[in-house]
């Protein structure tokens, strides 16, 4: 294992004293599909080899590092107390492990079931998001659901969830993430997550928290959930509530005491956009007044209504840099109680996000109405015949269906796209945003600076209407 390429630097090796553990929100399992240990933590998976894994298993929460380089001699020749180490750092630097004592023990019995007899075929899908509805007490003008919401009134019921999530499980799924719309809003919620905890699937639980009765987040703990993910709107009430369309600031906070108070792991999400930037440091310092374990500050993808409303959500370059300034001023100001996670504006970055990590590579999307999709806004897209998990198998729609293998792999790619170094990495980044750009979802993502399009990301947005439209669905 090596660590993470984007990391600005290498991570400090653990001394001898540390005691490794698991952090909150974090299983080690054996998957059976593809045959390999992987760790599974808040919206990711990590995959590990024999080696990673004999090392994890030693890591109790209780014995120091010399001691598991100890145990791993008895076990094994040839074992470098060095390398050990700088594996122990790189978990801990990827936030996976802790190594002050606070980790919980690995639990050698942690598995993660599949159907008999499955056979994976690559490439195997790592997550599943599973939008169970899109129904929502909120009327945020930068939601990405689609403007169409009438299209998906019709959800799919309990057994057609529980069928899909048997389906992708058996495709290799080892990540569900469960969210709409408003998720809370399902009644069938927690015997999703308990079927779903059955199948050795992590489940991350994203919502508003508003529908949250009391004792309801008890119910999901004790049912398996995993981790849940916390939508704030502004860390200033009044500005959180006028973006929400309702009073909601107050209600998520007693959602995040709730949820934290039955013994969740927690990360509070916010979108960033015009109306907030200022106010990232704010959002930061409430995550941690919660007692969350991640926040996540995210600036606004262009989709769905929040496409429609771009010219009141876009910030501009200085606004983007000034908000990198802020994300590095909080990191040095909570040091290392919380994981700030940034996810930048790749419109004023001159390079392109890694779209789901590759069309039809690591993730699929299902929609409240049953279509599978190879990203959340996919259907927006012209000529793509959308597969249903109602009528078609996941297996055949994942691996067969032209929708899954327009844009997979590389063939696809026009210049300068095809001869460009960065393709295996950047999977010639997001179709939607191409298309929704320039008209063609085949085009060079205009968030790229090769791109002949760049210039409509960096020309100013146009002024449009002359209020947002709001997103009315409830």
């Amino acid at each position: 294992m090596t660590a993470d390429p984007a990391a600005p630097a290498p991570p400090a090796l653990p001394t001898e004293s540390a005691v490794p553990g698991l952090r909150a929100g974090v299983r080690l399992v054996h998957d059976p599909a593809r045959g390999r240990p992987a760790l599974l933590h808040p919206e990711g998976v990590l995959l590990l080899n024999d080696t990673a894994a004999a090392v994890l298993r030693h890591c109790d929460g209780r014995r120091d590092a010399r001691s598991v380089t100890a145990r791993l001699a008895e076990e094994y020749d040839g074992v470098v107390g060095a390398q050990v180490d700088a594996l122990l750092a790189d978990l801990a630097d990827r936030r996976l492990l802790a190594l002050d004592g606070t980790g919980a023990p690995v639990l050698p019995s942690t598995a993660a079931a599949a159907p008999p007899g499955t056979t994976v075929r690559a490439p195997a899908p790592l997550g599943l998001i599973a939008e169970l509805t899109y129904r929502c007490p909120l009327q945020c003008t930068y939601c990405a659901n689609p403007l169409e919401l009438a299209r998906y009134r019709a959800e799919l019921d309990t057994g057609q969830w529980l069928r899909v999530l048997d389906q992708a499980r058996g495709l290799g799924v080892l990540q569900l993430h469960l969210t709409g719309g408003e998720p809370l809003l399902r009644p069938d919620l927690a015997q999703l997550v308990a079927h779903a905890r059955d199948l050795g699937l992590y489940t991350n639980l994203v919502s508003s928290g508003i529908p949250l009765a009391a004792g309801r987040a008890a119910e999901l703990a004790g049912a398996g959930l995993d981790h849940v993910q916390l939508s704030f709107q502004d860390a200033e009430p009044r500005h959180a509530d006028a973006v929400a369309g309702l009073a909601a600031h107050d209600r998520k906070l007693a959602a995040a005491r709730q949820f934290t108070s039955a013994g969740l792991p927690l990360t509070v999400n916010a979108v960033l956009h015009r109306g907030n930037l200022a106010r990232l440091g704010a959002l930061t310092d409430q995550a941690v007044a919660l007692g969350a374990d991640r926040v996540e500050l995210a600036h606004v993808q262009y989709y769905g209504w929040a496409w429609r409303n771009r010219a009141h959500l876009a910030p501009s370059e200085e606004q983007v840099r000034q908000a990198e300034r802020d994300v590095a001023a909080a990191r040095q100001r909570h040091g290392g109680r919380i994981e700030i996670v940034h996810v930048a504006a790749d419109l004023h970055g001159g390079t392109v996000k890694p779209c789901m990590n590759g069309w039809g590579q690591e993730q699929l999307a299902v929609a409240p109405n049953g279509d599978v999709l190879p990203c959340l806004a996919a259907a927006q897209l012209p000529g793509l015949t959308v597969p249903n998990a109602v009528t078609d198998e996941l297996a055949a729609s994942w691996h067969d269906s032209p929708a899954f293998n327009r844009f997979r792999g590389t063939d696809w790619m026009p210049e300068p796209c095809r001869s460009c170094g960065l393709r295996e990495l950047d999977h010639g980044g997001c179709r939607c945003q191409a298309y929704q750009f320039t008209g063609d979802p085949a085009a060079t993502d205009p968030a790229c600076h090769l791109s002949p399009h760049h210039h409509l990301v960096t020309d100013p947005v146009p002024l449009g209407e002359a209020a947002p439209a709001p997103r009315r669905f409830r």
